[in-house]
């Protein structure tokens, strides 16, 4: 991890901090060998083609992807969780589908072009 991605984290509250490692730690147990650097101010994971990226919003803790299509399958099973085209905006605090979100990260990663 880059100091730039360490300084991101370092700044976050600790109830963002606890999520949003969740999420780090479940793309590096995926993806050990991605690349993670600050794109467009946030912690971004790259593996071949694919990315996803984390941020802490002002009021959601979002995954993004570089597109809609790897969301379909999780909008189908999590329709209470806002998503957005190619992201997934978590409330800070609230239990997530681990799961699910792994298949996201598969989608993202594995299949960047659809």
């Amino acid at each position: 991890m880059t100091s730039n991605v360490q300084q991101y984290f370092d700044e976050l509250t600790e109830d963002r901090k606890q999520q949003i490692t969740v999420i780090h730690d479940l793309i590096l147990q995926l993806y050990p060998k991605a690349i993670v650097d600050m794109q467009y101010k946030m912690p971004t994971y790259k593996a071949a083609e694919g990315w996803v990226a984390l941020a802490s919003q002002k009021y959601y803790i979002s995954v993004y992807t570089c597109g809609a299509h790897h969301l379909e399958n999780f909008k189908i099973k999590q329709p209470k969780i806002k998503t957005g085209k190619g992201c997934i905006n978590f409330k800070p605090g609230r239990e997530m589908p681990i799961d699910d979100l792994t298949e996201v990260i598969r989608h993202a990663m594995d299949y960047p072009k659809g």
